[in-house]
């Protein structure tokens, strides 16, 4: 490590308990991703538990350290605020690294503050991973999904630790544990092991004296001796094997709170096995029948076979991303990111200096590693010829030779792990890449609706115009909206190294279910250095509308290079931009449509609506962030309640940048009222000032109240006037919104534009929204705002 710095412009280190107002680490997050990157060899204990040796993806690279996250000690979250994150980018990329590693997330699929800081990363020839987030199995909850970022999921490896459970019963149980095991030894269910008057949840859930500030939970008289069976929840797992330590007990049984939860090979304080919740309901109820004379062993399980790995890990989050419209493929890649042993902060990991972590925040510093030895040996690549190397080389297949799986979901697609998992060797020669830069990504960021301002007064989207998500030049292929047809265009540049003899490459292509893929030219020569440009035309032709289905395309040259591209493609009846916008009192719009069928395309109008604003005076005040389970206002978060009238079509939740400062953070999150209770339905908290809850068909005279956070106004103290802005659109015209033609002939991928024509606006934000129809059914919609100076 050759440096580190510390970024706490927004106050969040003084507002946490425990944190340090310095680079140093009190999480140990941090340490554990820098040292996965590059963490030279050590021999490591966990625990009193051998967790060695450890080596780093790039040992011989050097760290340059920039903290922007900070611990909140009372729900053992960290945060970081965007303007401390987009500096601390900034002075990357001045000192002169050439990777970043972000295993950070928001959990907002979107183009914020932290998204434009690693475009500038890019076009500066810094390769940037990006964590893919934490809030899997569910679709479309990927994080870090611009295609100037390497995104990254998380899977399991080829070990694991099995830890069998045997009962005086002679009943087994196998879960997951590391360590020698217990031999037989009195058995406890935590629920009646609790001192007297102690909290029945904190008993039952094994609380330490840690956890709970210094109260002791468990009752040593009733614990010594024994294993106890704790349930899984609310505080760390290894914190529960702490209380059981605390109280005399010699081992523990963690049972999940849920069969859908996966089990965790920790370093625990006393030896353990984790099962899931079926089986530990099975050992409770032998405790029940048993009484004081139950008992339990736990021994590792020799000689266990090698898993099936990888497994896109349940927690890992999945594509389609909802910004790209399904047409970028997202994550890009998979690596390592269970179970994995690195340096920790002490402070926050019981005296340890290493400790076992899960998250694509593991997965991601794997990616980083590599990308600095890929560097290091092809100074010259730039680092999307990087990602692209890695891409194309991943593998699909786990060590059996099988299709990946994902668990929970079952076999897995693009949208779980990416083109594959990370296979390092072959991507230092990949044999072809592919390569893209600023002026595409400006481009394809104005077709994603972001036009970036320049200095001059001029914008990306007037000086390079746009291009679809799907015609970047990208090594996966992804169509989230195809109309019965479309073209995409790749180019791919040899980089081969084995001197100017050139290269022939044919193609094969696996095609999606339901599709024909045609690749034109089929074959070409090429000598390195050279670049050849391809087109890839794709026909829906049995294939079910609304359902993504998946291939791939391989060139391959005979010598060792197979250059692989994955696919996914869904049809849909009906290609509608999500949203629409236009400015002006009075005006016209075009709204771009293409026809997945042949017959007639019915067009009708909802609103406008104009917004109803509210200015609520807060200030910034880091003590005072936003808890969900109890929403409450504060002098950092205002409230706004509204009714919804009847014959509401959608209700929207908004609040806009440009109301603000630069650098400005607010989240806000929306519940309904029922009875005595706030119902939440939707929260909005990325790093900008830009946020949105839509509620489609809100419950008619319900009220729902919107709250709305100050996190980042320049510094805590820092006083921020709010503007939330509510719409409340009708399920009919209002008279101010027009669309022709309503109604039209279409036919299977040709153009079906309709045009908007709006007048008489007041001064404000208006919303609306166009419904298509096929004549029987509902076929697609697009929101449209309208800003009247």
């Amino acid at each position: 490590m050759i440096g580190a710095r510390y970024f706490d412009a927004a106050g969040l280190s003084t507002a946490n308990s425990g944190e340090f107002t310095s680079p140093r680490d009190y999480d140990g997050h941090g340490s554990h991703t820098a040292s996965t990157a590059a963490g030279q060899p050590v021999q490591a204990t966990i625990n009193g538990l051998n967790a060695g040796p450890l080596e780093g993806m790039a040992p011989g690279a050097r760290l340059s350290i920039y903290k922007v996250l900070y611990e909140n000690a009372a729900n053992s979250q960290a945060s970081g605020s965007g303007a401390d994150i987009v500096a601390a980018v900034e002075a990357a990329v001045n000192d002169g690294v050439d990777v970043i590693n972000f295993s950070v997330g928001d959990n907002v699929d979107t183009f914020g503050a932290d998204e434009f800081a690693f475009l500038n990363a890019a076009a500066a020839g810094v390769f940037v991973s990006a964590a893919a987030g934490n809030a899997g199995a569910g679709a479309s909850t990927i994080d870090n999904a611009m295609p100037w970022e390497t995104t990254d999921a998380a899977g399991t490896y080829d070990e694991n630790f099995p830890m069998r459970v045997t009962l005086g019963s002679g009943a087994t149980y196998d879960g997951i544990g590391r360590g020698s095991g217990v031999g037989t030894s009195p058995l406890i269910d935590s629920v009646n092991a609790g001192l007297s008057g102690a909290n029945a949840t904190s008993v039952e859930l094994c609380f330490s004296k840690e956890w709970t500030g210094g109260t002791q939970i468990l009752d040593p008289a009733k614990v010594a001796g024994k294993i106890v069976l704790c349930k899984r929840g609310t505080n760390d797992r290894i914190d529960k094997s702490r209380a059981v330590q605390e109280a005399g007990g010699v081992g523990m049984i963690l049972y999940n709170a849920t069969d859908g939860q996966s089990s965790v090979a920790d370093f625990h304080f006393v030896p353990t096995s984790q099962i899931n919740n079926t089986d530990g309901l099975a050992i409770k109820s032998y405790i029940v029948s048993t009484g004081s004379s139950a008992t339990a062993a736990l021994s590792p399980v020799v000689g266990a076979p090698t898993p099936e790995a990888p497994v896109v890990a349940d927690f890992s989050s999945r594509g389609p991303s909802l910004f790209n419209g399904g047409d970028l493929g997202k994550p890009d890649i998979m690596a390592p990111g269970v179970d994995m042993v690195a340096a920790v902060s002490p402070e926050h990991h019981s005296g340890n200096l290493w400790d076992s972590e899960s998250g694509t925040s593991m997965a991601t510093p794997h990616i980083a590693g590599i990308a600095a030895l890929l560097i290091s040996k092809h100074p010259d690549w730039t680092p999307m010829e990087v990602k692209s190397a890695m891409m194309t080389t991943a593998n699909p297949l786990d060590n059996m030779g099988n299709p990946i799986q994902a668990q929970v979901t079952g076999a897995a697609t693009q949208f779980d792990m990416g083109a594959g998992q990370v296979n390092p060797a072959p991507a230092f020669d990949p044999g072809l890449v592919y390569n893209s830069g600023v002026v595409e990504w400006l481009q394809y960021s104005c077709g994603r609706g972001v036009n970036i301002g320049f200095s001059d007064g001029s914008t990306s989207c007037g000086r390079f115009g746009a291009i679809p998500a799907n015609q970047l030049n990208y090594p996966s292929i992804a169509a989230g909206a195809l109309p019965g047809t479309q073209t995409v265009t790749r180019t791919v540049t040899d980089v081969d190294q084995g001197g100017n003899v050139p290269n022939h490459y044919t193609v094969q292509v696996a095609s999606p279910a339901g599709y024909a893929v045609t690749v034109s030219p089929a074959q070409f020569d090429i000598r390195p250095g050279q670049s050849v440009t391809y087109t890839v035309a794709i026909t829906r032709t049995t294939a079910p509308l609304n359902e993504y289905r998946f291939g791939q395309l391989v060139w391959s040259d005979g010598h060792g290079h197979s250059v692989r591209s994955p696919i996914s493609i869904q049809g849909v009846a009906l290609s509608a931009p999500s949203a629409v916008s236009g400015t002006g009192t009075t005006g016209s719009t075009v709204v771009p449509l293409i026809a997945g069928y042949n017959g007639t395309l019915n067009t009708t109008v909802q609103g406008l609506a104009q917004s109803t604003v509210t200015s609520i005076p807060l200030v910034q005040n880091s003590a005072h962030g936003f808890d969900t389970n109890n929403p409450g206002t504060s002098d950092a978060t205002g409230r706004v309640d509204t009714v919804i009238p009847a014959g509401t079509a959608v209700a929207r939740f908004s609040t806009f940048a440009e109301d603000y400062p630069p650098g400005t953070d607010v989240d806000i999150f929306v519940y309904r009222v029922s009875g005595s209770s706030l119902l939440l339905r939707g929260a909005s908290s990325g790093s900008t000032a830009s946020e949105t809850v839509t509620i489609n068909g809100p419950l008619a005279g319900a009220t729902y109240v919107m709250f709305i956070n100050v996190f980042d106004a320049g510094g805590n103290g820092t006083p921020l006037t709010v503007k939330p802005n509510v719409f409340r659109v009708p399920s009919s015209a209002s008279g101010n919104l027009t669309v022709t033609p309503a109604s039209q002939a279409v036919t299977l991928g040709h153009s079906a534009d309709v045009t908007l024509n709006w007048s008489g606006l007041a001064s404000g934000r208006w919303l609306g929204v166009l419904n298509y129809s096929d004549g029987t059914n509902a076929i697609g919609s697009t929101f449209v705002s309208i800003t009247s100076p």
